[in-house]
């Protein structure tokens, strides 16, 4: 047998992975060490050595476009389509299980995804008729706890108070929750996990199946698998199959999100007979970049070990900056990519990198000001945006009129002349008869418990959506989504605002036709109407497609963001301590270590220029922030650094911001220095910490030994020195 085209061009770590005998393994896969192409030639080894059929491939990945490149990838490497292998998410899989097993998992054959949006307003409707102030109890609070308890595998009512009033509070609204959820066939992203976890651990003949079935089993990216994921792993695994994890626990970044970094040595414990392999050889960084970033990852504690390098050359050393101030920290790091791309890189192999969004803003203002185009990666994607979701609450409520959360966000759009009252009346009408907000309207208006008014809205609402419902029943997917966006007034609406917003709008509605058009269901969902598929998949999917991808712009997005690519020319901006890492870390365990995971992420994903810049004060939510260098930047050796000494050059803020400038001279000519004491005739003594601007609007700051830190117009300031 030639298993050459398996093999080759792979390097001897990657092909120890790819050709392993069938065994439990973990393959400790560092940051751009080719840990898809393991993955894909891995998959087909075993099914061309190890003679496993597709249909007993379980593969999980955690975006559907990693999905979809990878089960591309084998299909074009084995030359052949493979329909029967299971490659999907998390959250896919587990849909396609609980489709397959509606019955066994205790949900209705039609059962409705909630995206986020949705469950955040379903919990805020709960909260409304069990008559609690949203002030003391938070609808987004509440959706955290509920999310966060399905992630541990906890139902309501696993969940001990220990006499807590709150505590108690919050599990009668979760249980509330859940019956609402049950009554009206709704799952929430989290539901997906827990209830299809407790398919298999309540129906031990479904288990069964799954783990005759599934011979081979590996998941990628396995840092970011949180409890109830690794729990529905470890339940699938037997003596019949084999389990592949590919991680690196140096990259765990989203805890916040409920990802357990441990799960791999707990993966380690739970499977002592486990192959480990590493691949530590980067084919993407140079070795100053990797010998940087090893360094400022090798002070968290209890890592797993392993330490990047590289056959390519030496590279360039990192650029550090200091910027007197956000602003010339921005002038400078959008002065570098310019000069980079004027000596004929693209622009959109520049990214700059920031810790959190609020950091955004004067850098788009300098990037704006040199004429620079940019694309801030993370926007609202298709699926997510307003006229989207209410086409499709139409078109959801069509298809299963039970669904609370559709009914609630397309009764009243267009406006209706339905109040809260009415609705509120509706929704406890519901409650108390454990009906749907759907039948307890048919109800309500047969039993006249309505006003006239209110009666008559409501009436109408009914009556168009039977009739649509009809009148779309026999139709084509894309000719129900349009005359459902035209009939239930949703066009009309947008097409009567004005400007810019309201254009995009109704695009985005004739968007939605063409994508229902251009639809084709997968081979799991072939047991689905049209509809029900196109539902689920608009939930599930919600798009990773960004603006205009073919435009040449700089990427600006959030280091988390980040994760998983690459560009030529990386920024890391605001590199300060209380910003990066932020002021929050030092308050919870494990949190520095995460951070500084997360500084390793943004290193790693350049590959031959790295800057990193911070500022000594930056205006953030309207306060001025003093901020010493991160202690990532000490954690770099000196060797891999070249610091990057320019005269500081502060903008005008009274006319360009980034035009005009003023230089330290400037200022010391007016006869004040930095670190020198002065005294005002209000404040009393202080220190000059900054200063901005020039000429009469020039402006200092002072942090005063007892009132803090003013700025001051210098025309005006009457300072004198001290001594």
């Amino acid at each position: 047998m030639d298993v050459t085209r398996l093999l080759e061009d792979l390097n001897d770590k990657q092909r120890e992975a790819v050709a392993a005998p069938a065994q439990d393994m973990l393959i400790l896969a560092g940051a751009g060490s080719g840990k898809t192409r393991v993955l894909v030639h891995r998959i087909a080894w075993l099914m061309e050595v190890e003679l496993v059929a597709p249909y007993s491939i379980l593969a999980v990945t955690f975006t559907n476009k990693a999905a979809r490149e990878m089960r591309g990838r084998v299909e074009r490497l084995m030359g052949q389509p493979l329909n029967s292998m299971w490659i999907g998410t998390f959250h896919g899989l587990a849909h396609r299980l609980l489709r397959s097993h509606h019955e066994e998992a205790g949900l209705p054959e039609n059962f409705q995804i909630l995206d986020s949006d949705d469950q955040f307003r379903l919990i805020k409707r709960l909260l409304k008729s069990m008559n609690l102030d949203e002030k003391h109890w938070p609808a987004k609070q509440i959706q955290w706890y509920i999310n966060g308890n399905k992630d541990e595998g906890l139902r309501s009512r696993h969940i001990e108070t220990h006499g807590d009033h709150t505590q108690q509070k919050m599990k009668e609204i979760y249980t509330a929750y859940e019956q609402t959820c049950q009554r009206a066939g709704l799952i929430d992203f989290a539901e997906l996990l827990l209830r299809a976890h407790e398919l298999w651990a309540n129906n031990p003949q479904v288990l069964q199946h799954y783990q005759k079935r599934f011979r081979a089993v590996l998941v990628d990216e396995f840092q970011d698998t949180n409890n109830i994921q690794y729990a529905w792993l470890k339940l699938l695994s037997c003596e019949n199959n084999n389990m592949m994890i590919v991680g690196d626990d140096d990259q765990s970044i989203y805890g916040w999100r409920g990802a357990n970094v441990q799960n791999i040595s707990h993966f380690l414990r739970d499977y002592p007979t486990a192959n480990t392999i590493k691949l530590e050889q980067n084919y993407r960084s140079t070795s100053n970049i990797l010998d940087a970033a090893n360094a400022v990852i090798g002070h968290n504690p209890g890592r797993l070990g392993k330490k990047l390098w590289t056959e390519d050359s030496e590279g360039e050393k990192i650029a550090l900056y200091a910027g007197f101030n956000d602003l010339d920290e921005a002038r400078f790091i959008v002065s570098q990519i310019k000069t980079y791309y004027e000596q004929g890189a693209a622009l959109s192999d520049c990214a700059i990198l920031y810790r959190n969004n609020a950091q955004s803003r004067v850098l788009e203002e300098a990037l704006l000001h040199e004429g620079l185009a940019y694309r801030i990666y993370g926007g609202l994607r298709f699926f997510e945006r307003q006229e989207i979701k209410d086409a499709l609450g139409y078109l959801r409520l069509i298809s299963q009129p039970i669904d609370d959360a559709a009914f609630e966000r397309v009764v009243n759009t267009p406006t209706r002349g339905m109040g809260d009252k009415t609705l509120s009346n509706l929704r406890v009408f519901a409650r108390e008869n454990d009906i749907s907000m759907w039948q307890a309207s048919s109800k309500m208006l047969a039993q006249n418990m309505l006003s006239g008014r209110a009666a008559t809205a409501l009436k109408g609402f009914v009556e168009m959506i039977l009739q649509m419902t009809q009148e779309v029943k026999d139709l084509p997917l894309e000719k129900k989504a349009d005359h459902v966006i035209k009939h239930s007034g949703l066009y009309a609406m947008y097409q009567a605002e004005k400007g810019e917003k309201a254009k995009a709008r109704v695009e985005n509605l004739e968007e939605l036709v063409t994508a229902c058009k251009q639809y084709e269901a997968p081979e799991e969902a072939q047991e689905m109407s049209p509809l029900s598929a196109f539902l689920a998949h608009a939930s599930l999917e919600a798009g990773d497609a960004q603006a205009d991808a073919n435009q040449d712009s700089v990427q600006m997005m959030t280091i988390h963001s980040a994760k998983g690519l690459e560009f030529s020319f990386v920024t890391l901006a605001g590199v300060e301590e209380g910003m990066f890492p932020s002021q929050m870390s030092n308050d919870e365990p494990g949190k520095i270590e995460e951070e500084r995971r997360l500084c390793y992420v943004g290193m790693t994903r350049a590959m031959q220029k790295l800057l990193i810049t911070y500022a000594e004060t930056r205006r953030l939510y309207g306060q001025d922030k003093y901020h010493t260098p991160s202690r990532f930047i000490r954690e770099i050796p000196g060797d891999f650094i070249e610091e990057i000494r320019l005269r500081t050059q502060i903008k005008q803020p009274m006319q360009n911001r980034f035009s005009g400038a003023t230089s330290h001279a400037a200022f010391e000519d007016s006869g004040f220095k930095l670190g020198e004491r002065v005294e005002h005739k209000k404040f009393g003594e202080g220190t000059v910490l900054n200063y901005e601007g020039s000429g009469e609007h020039a402006r200092v700051h002072v942090n005063f030994d007892s009132v803090g830190t003013k700025i001051l117009m210098l025309a005006y300031a009457k300072l004198t020195k001290i001594g």
